[in-house]
């Protein structure tokens, strides 16, 4: 009986170590393509041919969030993503497309100025944003684009998702069935589901769901108190729902399983048709 007992202890902590161990290897499986050696990108793109591009920017996301919140968005969804359903993800970008206007010879855009009507609570005035730096023209960022897409499939790639920062994504929204014909790539994207709820990737702007991705991805970086108290005045430059009531690290872990789960099956769906229609080798 004794015996028994010790055997059965042995077992468990066996059992204990080794699920350690996978969960260990899973968190620091490699999937920055910066970080691979050749034969570690031969050995990934070779189990699926899938590059994911995170479209950052240097932009003001409230007084709270950091200024990379596009990229380092992405970028985390993205690393998750590829330890599922595989793949090797490509470093972010740092510009991107977006609303412009020119006032007395200084450039304003993006979130520098509001759309809203002056009697909105949300309307603020016109001003540059501290820190933003990421703005370039539509033609420039589709030469940008072009230019990566080309290494992409020069590399053997044959699936990219790309998404960010909303004008660059919508861009490749535009461009995508150009973008499939001319480079012979798959190109998908991460809207579409549960979007309007605010349980999408990327759906407002350092607002509750982009607050709560933030929080879930690198909570070291979120800094709530730096947004006012009062909850009758508004951040500038937030869109969306109010990320002093409604945010948390839970939201954004949810949102993150939710769309995971959904944007695996698209990208091995995806895999699969092209495996059936003899693209894959």
């Amino acid at each position: 009986m004794k015996s028994t007992a010790i055997l059965t202890i042995v077992l468990f902590l066996i059992s204990c170590n080794s699920q350690n161990l996978n969960k260990k290897q899973t968190m620091t499986d490699k999937v920055l393509y910066e970080e691979l050696t050749p034969t570690e990108f031969r050995e990934r793109i070779a189990r699926a041919p899938v590059a994911y591009l995170p479209l950052g920017t240097i932009e003001w996301h409230g007084e709270h969030l950091p200024l990379g919140s596009d990229g380092l968005q992405s970028k985390g969804f993205f690393e998750i993503l590829a330890r599922e359903a595989g793949g090797i993800v490509y470093p972010m970008l740092f510009m991107g497309p977006d609303r412009r206007q020119v006032v007395e010879e200084t450039e304003y855009y993006g979130m520098d100025y509001s759309v809203r009507e002056r009697s909105s609570p949300l309307y603020y005035p016109m001003q540059q944003l501290d820190g933003s730096a990421y703005w370039i023209p539509d033609e420039d960022f589709k030469v940008l684009m072009e230019a990566i897409l080309v290494q992409v499939q020069r590399a053997g790639f044959k699936v990219l998702v790309a998404h960010g920062h909303g004008p660059s994504t919508n861009f490749v929204i535009e461009h995508r069935d150009e973008w499939e014909a001319k480079y012979g790539l798959k190109i998908l994207h991460c809207w579409g589901h549960r979007d309007e709820e605010g349980m999408g990737i990327m759906v407002d702007h350092a607002a509750m769901n982009e607050t709560s991705l933030v929080m879930a991805l690198r909570p070291e970086l979120v800094h709530m108190e730096y947004l006012p108290a009062d909850p009758s005045t508004w951040p500038v430059g937030v869109g969306g729902k109010d990320p002093r009531i409604l945010a948390s690290p839970e939201k954004g872990a949810e949102i993150l399983k939710i769309q995971k789960e959904r944007m695996v099956r698209l990208i091995r769906n995806t895999l699969g048709e092209i495996t059936s229609a003899g693209e894959v080798h």
